[in-house]
């Protein structure tokens, strides 16, 4: 089929969308979806008439007040999806009642209900008694509507809590072409018609056309199932194989270039497959599924008692019935047999322990909400738990370690003339030199603006700043200092080709026609790269010389001295071509035959902080190392001043490594401390190295070429800041200020984490010891086969140690005791030693007083067997609820040496007012919930010995603590990672390496004053 590409088949009479535009939003989304480039060209004509169409021009971009911007959006909608529709508090409620256990309890409380009406009222009932046969079941009825409600209420708003966090998640900045200069806008804000500029690493926002660029490339992976890398031809192409379409949610992997927005929100190509895909998944976490694991296997043991104790206590009321020879009424049996029920499905309620799972969604909820404050913004859920355990720190060095803020502050351009900005004679020196060489520093200036992607627009508080790569902005800068204007010099250079930033190279080049038929190269990048591929440099008189190995050893001494202040070296060449050059095989510049301009020394401070973080790091077990593509010198020299290097630590560059083999690679990474010139894949060698160990690692990268090692790690933090979308959206957790001293927030939060679903564990399997054993013990020797806790009364207990347990121990601050312990090992027990010892000792202690006030409480109490058992009762129950809020207390410490339970308590303010919710409750129930929970009015004094009972239970719980270890048990359940190097051996090493190396040097020098002497 012919066409004429230049006449559009979509015209004003054929489809209007309103005065404004003569395409609408369906059939742009629909050319899209068809991927037709041809069909594409047809309906839509040149790029000028895509342009006429959309209302935008190319040069200009859009105006932020063109005026018809309400009827652009009311055309073609915005870039947001429409909101998820949020679960109703009544669906939630659905889903909290939707648990077998619950709905089990119903039954038998409406059954319950159903009996006690009909003997109040259908049956002969004594006059002189009140009715309250509705009591019992309305209670069990109300009990199960607090748990349904507490649960519901907490998941709607931990829902909530996740909404705002995945809408911070979703928002980030692009950059546009508006009212014809560059600016940063946020995704949220992109229209049809937007000129978006691309660069390596963007996730791109809304379906587009490829108008014009360099070498663009996108991994489109993850939208169309493709593996291969799609190699993207601008819509001007005259190939009909040429793909202009860039795919929204593809990304950039190579290139620059610019495109023009077609689709954008809903009707974009992700827009509709996140449509169609509105499901919401719960994330599960490891440790949530080891606590499933042991909730289900609690809840067999718990289910499996409770049909011990039906069919124990049944068969004994039945046993005892028979040797009476006095049977009662049906009703009687039947009442009897519905109370022995209500008793075991209490027992399993009680057993079961469903507050783990939302003891561990509680503190995750908690301590993401937490980290968003301090700069960590939690996109991967387990990550939070997973950190807390981390062995290992990778860290990039610029930005991360360092603040990100570049300045030349030396440098040697060209040989032999070199200045630094701290000293003001070598400035003017160097000025005066330069002055009388014009041409050269315009050749400078020149490769260093044409060279470059960064911009220069304006910060939040409107300062003029330069946007982009740091190292490209502290280039600009230094230019605009000596009197140069980089967009001038842009405006009046003709760019053939760009080739960006390659880590193979690590360099950038651009090809400018200087005049007709003859060309330029401008090329910058690592200094020890671009001096190996020079075959000349400018001498201090502006000749060019051939490089010769004096030469080389010059400028090799001029990179070391800089390298070893710390600063990043950055090398500038050129070369002069007679034609455009050809790409080779994987698409970058061949760097051969270049002419070395000189060499500036950047500088980039070290964080405020850090030096203290890295020892907080080494004092929590964690081995911090330094991945970075800089010079071997200038990260040694950063790697000491931020103390992550130490005596006995290694520091190789990235060939080094790369040459040894997996054994060699194996043996060597437990003492890596510093890798300098690491390329792409050495960050995740190293990851892999140190995973085969056993190890747990933590890494940070900021560049499309990190995705694959923050994928691979345990956890990988992104830069939210200077990172790209690829690096993001590979990550676990983003650093939304790029600093290193975030990094170990989240540790203390992972381990605090960690610790509150322990501690709430402890508590909980505590509780559930005690009551199934008080319950089924006293039911069973009980004469009426009743338990001396009612339904609704643990009902109220399983309350306590479920909800509100978990909202007080799961989400307590962490402080910085987290982090003078070691890491805890992946195949840890889920229950340490500690914790197996107050478990066991506390249940044996409320086991024990509990059974005691029953059976001896009469004596002890001076109470009357006739009169006072509801005395007795309500006494063993209050002394139960107060064991707990008690042992609540003990459980803020579970781990080993830590025995002051009340350390930090005031800093806790919702464990104080949980605890004081529980007591007040508690004071309520006994004094006037006599009906449901069949309590009676205590005296002062009564109150003072059982909430005195209950008090023993924190000096138990420090004999508990200080007992020894018996048998080994401890050491079957210990749970330090295995560190692969300690730094106190790393400096024993390195200190008899060094006597070592001076006694060899001592016998050489010996040995040759033995020769001359000879």
């Amino acid at each position: 089929m012919s066409f004429d590409e230049r006449q559009p088949l979509l015209t004003r009479n054929q489809t209007i969308a309103n005065s404004a535009f003569d395409v609408s939003a369906e059939e742009l989304s629909s050319l899209v979806e068809a991927k037709d480039v041809d069909k594409l060209r047809a309906a839509l004509g040149d790029t000028n008439h895509v342009c006429k169409l959309l209302n935008v021009d190319l040069l200009q971009g859009l105006a932020d007040d063109d005026g018809i911007a309400i009827q652009r959006k009311q055309a073609f909608g915005t870039n947001v999806l429409p909101e998820v529709p949020k679960k109703t508090l009544i669906r939630h409620l659905l889903e909290a009642y939707n648990d077998k256990t619950l709905i089990m309890l119903t039954i038998a409380s409406v059954i319950s209900l159903s009996i006690g009406i009909w003997k109040d009222y259908f049956s002969a009932h004594p006059a002189d008694e009140p009715k309250l046969g509705w009591v019992e079941g309305t209670a069990i009825l109300l009990a199960v509507l607090v748990v349904v409600l507490t649960g519901a209420i907490n998941n709607y708003q931990k829902e909530s809590q996740f909404q705002q966090l995945n809408n911070k998640r979703e928002d980030r900045v692009v950059n546009v072409l508006r009212g014809g200069r560059e600016r940063e806008l946020s995704v949220f804000e992109l229209q049809v018609g937007e000129i978006l500029m691309l660069a390596p690493g963007d996730i791109i926002p809304a379906d587009a056309i490829y108008l014009d660029g360099h070498n663009v490339a996108c991994d489109e992976s993850s939208l169309t199932g493709e593996s291969n890398t799609i190699k993207k031809r601008p819509y001007t192409s005259k190939s009909t194989r040429a793909d202009c379409l860039l795919l929204s949610g593809s990304k950039v992997l190579e290139g620059m270039g610019k495109c023009v927005i077609i689709a954008v929100g809903e009707h974009s190509f992700y827009g509709k497959m996140m449509m169609s895909m509105r499901e919401q998944h719960t994330e599960g976490t490891p440790l949530q599924l080891k606590l499933d694991n042991l909730a289900e296997q609690i809840a067999k043991i718990g289910f499996a008692a409770a049909l011990l104790m039906l069919f124990t206590l049944t068969l004994k009321y039945f046993i005892v019935l028979s040797i009476r020879g006095a049977w009662p009424s049906g009703e009687t049996i039947a009442s009897t047999i519905i109370g022995i029920v209500i008793q075991t499905i209490t027992i399993i309620v009680v057993a079961v322990p469903e507050g783990l799972p939302m003891a561990v969604t509680m503190a995750l909820a908690f301590a993401t909400t937490q980290m968003l404050k301090e700069n960590n913004l939690v996109r991967v859920l387990s990550a939070c738990e997973t950190m807390g355990n981390a062995t290992a720190i990778c860290t990039d060095k610029t930005g991360t370690l360092t603040e990100n803020v570049m300045t030349v502050e030396q440098g040697t351009l060209p040989f032999a003339l070199s200045f630094n900005r701290q000293e003001s004679e070598s400035i003017d020196h160097w000025n005066e030199k330069l002055g009388a060489m014009d041409d050269l520093l315009s050749t400078i200036a020149d490769g260093i603006a044409v060279n470059s992607t960064a911009y220069e627009g304006e910060n939040e508080r409107d300062e003029a700043v330069f946007i982009g790569s740091k190292t490209e902005c502290a280039l600009l800068s230094w230019i605009k200092l000596l009197g140069y204007d980089y967009s001038k010099i842009r405006k009046e250079s003709s760019v053939v080709q760009v080739y960006p930033f390659a880590s193979k190279w690590k360099s950038m080049s651009t090809v400018v026609e200087v005049k007709s038929g003859f060309y330029r190269q401008f090329t910058k990048g690592a200094s020890e790269m671009i001096l190996d591929h020079c075959t000349h440099y400018i001498d201090q008189d502006g000749n060019q010389r051939e490089l010769d190995q004096d030469a080389i050893e010059t400028w090799q001494r001029v990179i070391s001295n800089y390298a070893s202040q710390a600063l990043r070296t950055i090398g500038l060449a050129y070369k002069d071509l007679d034609s455009i050059p050809n790409d080779q095989d994987d698409g970058q510049l061949p760097l051969e035959n270049m002419v070395l301009l000189g060499v500036v020394g950047i500088t980039d401070p070290l964080r405020p902080g850090v030096a203290e973080a890295v020892k907080a790091f080494r004092k929590a077990g964690v081995f911090v190392r330094m991945i970075t593509g800089d010079n071997i010198d200038t990260a040694k020299a950063i790697a000491r001043t931020s103390g992550i290097l130490t005596k006995g630590g290694i520091a190789m560059s990235g060939p080094e490594f790369r040459s040894m083999s997996v054994e060699e690679q194996r043996k060597i990474v437990p003492r890596l401390q510093v890798l300098a010139r690491s390329g792409p894949l050495d960050k995740t060698v190293v990851v892999t190295r140190l995973q085969e160990q056993d190890q747990v690692v933590g890494m940070t990268g900021d560049g499309t070429n990190d995705g694959p090692a923050l994928k691979l790690a345990d956890v990988g933090f992104s830069m939210g800041l200077t990172g790209t979308e690829v690096a993001k959206e590979a990550s676990d957790i983003v650093l939304m200020d790029d600093n290193f001293n975030s990094i170990l927030k989240a540790l203390l939060w992972g381990r605090a984490v960690n610790d509150g679903v322990r501690k709430f564990l402890t508590f909980q399997l505590t509780v559930n010891v005690a009551a199934v054993i008080v319950s089924f013990t006293s039911a069973l020797t009980s004469d009426d086969a009743e338990s001396v806790l009612t339904a609704v009364q643990l009902l109220w207990v399983n309350l306590i140690m479920d909800t509100l347990a978990a909202l007080a121990l799961a989400t307590e601050p962490p402080d910085d005791e987290l982090l003078r312990r070691k890491p805890i090992s992946r195949y840890a027990h889920l229950v340490n030693f500690s914790m197996m010892k107050m478990i066991i000792g506390q249940a044996i202690f409320q086991v024990i007083v509990n059974l005691t006030l029953l059976y001896a409480g009469y004596a002890i109490f001076d109470l009357d067997p006739v009169y006072d058992e509801p005395v007795l009762r309500t006494m063993i129950f209050n002394t139960f609820v107060f064991l707990q809020i008690f042992n609540e207390i003990n459980c803020r410490r579970i781990d080993k040496g830590s025995l002051n339970v009340f350390q930090n308590i005031i800093h806790h303010k919702l464990f104080l007012v949980v605890q004081l919710v529980v007591v007040l409750c508690q004071y309520f129930i006994v004094t006037f919930g006599g009906l449901a929970f069949k309590t009676v009015p205590l005296s002062l004094a009564q109150w003072g010995i059982t909430v005195g009972i209950g008090f023993l239970s924190l000096p138990v719980g420090f004999f508990i603590r200080i007992l020894p270890d018996c048998f080994g048990c401890e050491r079957h359940f210990n749970e330090e990672a295995i560190p692969l190097a300690s730094y106190s051996r790393m400096h024993w090493e390195g200190a008899i390496g060094d006597i070592r190396r001076e006694i060899r040097i001592l016998s050489l020098l010996r040995r040759n004053s033995d020769i001359r002497r000879q």
